[in-house]
């Protein structure tokens, strides 16, 4: 916790009143929106970047990211003065790749996910020797996102569910381990994209672990296998997993940008989704959701608008 403190924001744990009377519980958001790079990622880069000696530094380092781990870990590199090379997928929202290069990373478009992107980072990493620094299988990475529940207990120890989007898991993983440490009665959720829904499936043992495509808006879960890593500790640790559809998504982010002020991407929504989605079946009194990002490429708000008017939970928000 200390190591991050001068690295990253200690990012504000939000309430409202509408959404409370709205759900029937009392809501937190951690505004990680409202983090350095926009986004959770770079609690966990920056983390894995301040463990390198000082033979790994002078390698560098290479990553693979939809777009918010890349951000971290080019600001993460650049506070250390090291090189930075980012693989990230072809689709990537602009706004993402120009914040990455800004911070001096040297960017390769490549494949149409994250994992054709991790794939092509993985083969240069083996020529190069460079550290690899992976978005979620990574202990120190999830250390360092783990970081966002010290946090929130310390902002407000009453809470007894946290709702945390999932990827590949270092999010959750890292939550689950420190929020559980603190609290070992707290129930911590997990949300996937209805279209990107490896770990659901490997966690309720239905469906594929390993998608051959993955469609959703929350392009920063849109991930096709299960963390080799990640998936035991979230076994372990966390209580339930659910999933949302691109619609439940939608409404999150409308509602947030309309009621709360608050511009946040699909991923960044999810969680706020999951309760929406799902609140009648989540037995909390005070419950927190992790806001993960807010890096939202603005040409989509049409088909954000337009998903989010089609949506039944519409009517309720």
């Amino acid at each position: 916790m200390k190591l991050l403190e001068k690295v990253v924001h200690r990012t504000p744990l939000t309430t409202s009143s509408s959404i409370n009377y709205m759900t029937g519980k009392n809501v937190y958001f951690k505004m990680e929106n409202q983090q350095k790079t926009g986004a959770f990622k770079v609690r966990g880069a920056s983390y894995k970047v301040a463990q390198l000696t000082k033979q790994e530094a002078e390698r560098g380092v290479i990553a693979a990211s939809a777009g918010n781990h890349a951000q971290g870990v080019a600001l993460a590199a650049a506070k250390r003065g090291i090189e930075a090379k980012i693989f990230m997928p072809e689709h990537t929202p602009e706004a993402k790749i120009e914040a990455t290069q800004n911070y001096g990373a040297t960017i390769v478009l490549t494949g149409d996910s994250f994992q054709e992107a991790f794939e092509a980072a993985v083969k240069e990493q083996e020529k190069s020797k460079s550290v690899f620094v992976h978005p979620f299988d990574d202990p120190d990475v999830m250390a360092g996102q783990g970081t966002i529940a010290l946090e929130m207990l310390e902002q407000e120890d009453q809470l007894d569910t946290i709702i945390v989007p999932v990827g590949g898991g270092g999010l959750i993983s890292g939550i689950a381990v420190a929020a559980k440490h603190m609290n070992p009665n707290i129930n911590i959720i997990g949300v996937q994209a209805a279209g990107a829904s490896a770990t659901f499936n490997l966690y309720h043992k239905q469906g594929s672990d390993v998608l051959s495509t993955v469609t959703t808006i929350a392009d920063g879960i849109a991930v096709k296998k299960v963390g080799i890593q990640t998936f035991p500790i979230i076994e372990q640790y966390v209580d339930d997993m659910v999933t949302v559809t691109d619609e439940d998504i939608a409404t999150a982010m409308v509602y947030m940008l309309e009621r709360k002020k608050s511009l946040i991407e699909g991923a960044g929504a999810s969680a706020f989704a999951a309760l929406l989605a799902h609140g009648d079946k989540i037995n909390s009194n005070h419950c927190g959701i992790i806001v993960s990002g807010g890096n939202m490429d603005l040409s989509r708000m049409p088909q954000i608008q337009k998903l989010a008017s089609n949506n039944h939970i519409s009517s309720l928000v």
